[in-house]
C-alpha cells in the first residue's frame, strides 16, 4: 500500500520508510556515514575548544602585558573592576548579537538603540518614577526598537544589514532629539548607589553580576533549549528549518526583540556606570559586539554560535582598550588592532569552516 504523498512531504516518522529492507552494503554504509559525522562533529567541538583556550591564552597574555607595561595601575583592584565593569555593559549586547548572528542575521542598530534608551530612561519626566520607571523605560525602549527591527526583517522581507542599518540611523536621530545635544543627569540616587563601591558584593560590582546572570541564561537558551537548537537551525539552513516545521520568521522576530531586550539592559547599566544619558552612548558598540562574537567562534554565516567564546571575545577586546589607555595610546591606534584582530579571527574562522567541510 502506498504512503499518502502528504505524509512523506511533511517529513513525518514514516516518511523515510522503505517498502524494502535495507542490504547489508547499505547498512554498513550507513553506519560508516553515522560514524563519520559523529567523528566530524566531535572534531568540531574540539577545535571550538581549542578556540576557548586559545582565548584564554591571548587573555592570559594581555594580563601579563597590562602587569609588565604599568604594574602599579593595570594589577591594581579598582582597575581590574573597572575592566569588568566596562566588559559588562558591552557583555550584555554581545549575547544578543550572538543569537542574531548565530540565526543568520546582523544587527547595526545595537550601539544606537543604547543611546536612545539611556537618553529615554533619563529624561526628568522618567526620573520622576525612580529607580523602576528609569528600568522599565529603558527596557521597553530596547524591546520596541527590536520589535521594529524583527518586524521589517522577518514579515516585512528587509535584508538585515538594511533594516538595522535604517534603525541605527533613526534612533541615533531620535536620542539627538530629545536629548538637544546635552547630558542628561540622573538624580536619582538608588540608580547612582549601584554605581559606588560599598553596593559591591564580595568586591564584585553589581553591574558584574548582572553581566554573569544574562551569560548564564544565554548560554542555557542557546544550548539547552529547543529556542536555541532552532536558532541554530535557521542559521544553518532556513529553507531546511521550515521544511522542519520551524516558523522561521517568527523565530527570527523573537531573535532581534531578544537582541532588543539585551540592548536595554545594557543602556540601563551605562546609566548606572555613566551616570547620565547622552545621544552618543554605544558609539561603536556593533563593531565591538561583532568583533567579540566573531572572534568568540560564532560563525558570521550564521548555523554555529558560543555564548562563551563571545564573552571571552568581550574581556579581548576590553582590555586591550584599558591597556592602551594606560600607556597613553590614541584611539586610532585601538582602532587600528581591533580592526586586524577581527580580520585575523575571520580568517581562522573559514579555515576551521573548510576542515570541518572536508
Amino acid at each position: 500500500m502506498k504512503q499518502p504523498a502528504s505524509e512523506a512531504q511533511q517529513g513525518g516518522p514514516d516518511a523515510a520508510a522503505t517498502p524494502e529492507p535495507p542490504t547489508p552494503h547499505a547498512t554498513t554504509r550507513t553506519s560508516a556515514k553515522s560514524a563519520e559525522e559523529k567523528g566530524g562533529w566531535r572534531a568540531l567541538g574540539l577545535r571550538l575548544d581549542v578556540r576557548n583556550l586559545s582565548l584564554l591564552g591571548v587573555l592570559a597574555a594581555l594580563v601579563i602585558v597590562g602587569g609588565i607595561t604599568k604594574p602599579d595601575q593595570f594589577l591594581d583592584t579598582n582597575n581590574l573592576q573597572l575592566v569588568l565593569t566596562q566588559a559588562s555593559v558591552i557583555g550584555v549586547v554581545t549575547v544578543g548579537m550572538t543569537f542574531v548572528i548565530t540565526s543568520g542575521g546582523i544587527d547595526l542598530s545595537v550601539g544606537a538603540i543604547v543611546a536612545l534608551a539611556s537618553v529615554w530612561a533619563t529624561t526628568l519626566a522618567t526620573q520622576e518614577y525612580g529607580f523602576a520607571g528609569i528600568l522599565f523605560t529603558a527596557v521597553i525602549v530596547g524591546l520596541a526598537c527590536g520589535l521594529v527591527n524583527g518586524l521589517l526583517i522577518a514579515y516585512g522581507g528587509m535584508v538585515p544589514f538594511i533594516a538595522t542599518l535604517a534603525m541605527l540611523a533613526s534612533a541615533r536621530g531620535l536620542a539627538l532629539q530629545i536629548t538637544d545635544g546635552k547630558t542628561q543627569i540622573v538624580t536619582v540616587d538608588s540608580v547612582l548607589d549601584l554605581g559606588v563601591r560599598d553596593s559591591y558584593i564580595l568586591g564584585i560590582p553589581p553591574l558584574v553580576l548582572v553581566f554573569a546572570a544574562v551569560t548564564v541564561i544565554g548560554w542555557l537558551i542557546l544550548n539547552r533549549t529547543t529556542f536555541g537548537r532552532r536558532t541554530v537551525a535557521v542559521g544553518g539552513n532556513a529553507e531546511a528549518a521550515r521544511l522542519a516545521g520551524i516558523d522561521v520568521r517568527r523565530q527570527r522576530l523573537y531573535l532581534y526583540l531578544l537582541s532588543g531586550l539585551c540592548c536595554g539592559i545594557a543602556a540601563f547599566l551605562l546609566i548606572i556606570l555613566a551616570g547620565s544619558g547622552q545621544n552618543t552612548n554605544g558609539n561603536l558598540y556593533e563593531l565591538d559586539a561583532i568583533a567579540a562574537a566573531i572572534i568568540g567562534g560564532t560563525l558570521l554565516s550564521g548555523g554555529r554560535g558560543t555564548i562563551v567564546g563571545s564573552v571571552l571575545g568581550v574581556l579581548v577586546f576590553t582590555t586591550i582598550t584599558n591597556i592602551f589607555a594606560l600607556n597613553n595610546l590614541q584611539s586610532d591606534v585601538q582602532q587600528i588592532a581591533k580592526g586586524a584582530i577581527i580580520v585575523a579571527a575571520v580568517l581562522v574562522q573559514r579555515r576551521t569552516v573548510r576542515n570541518g567541510e572536508s
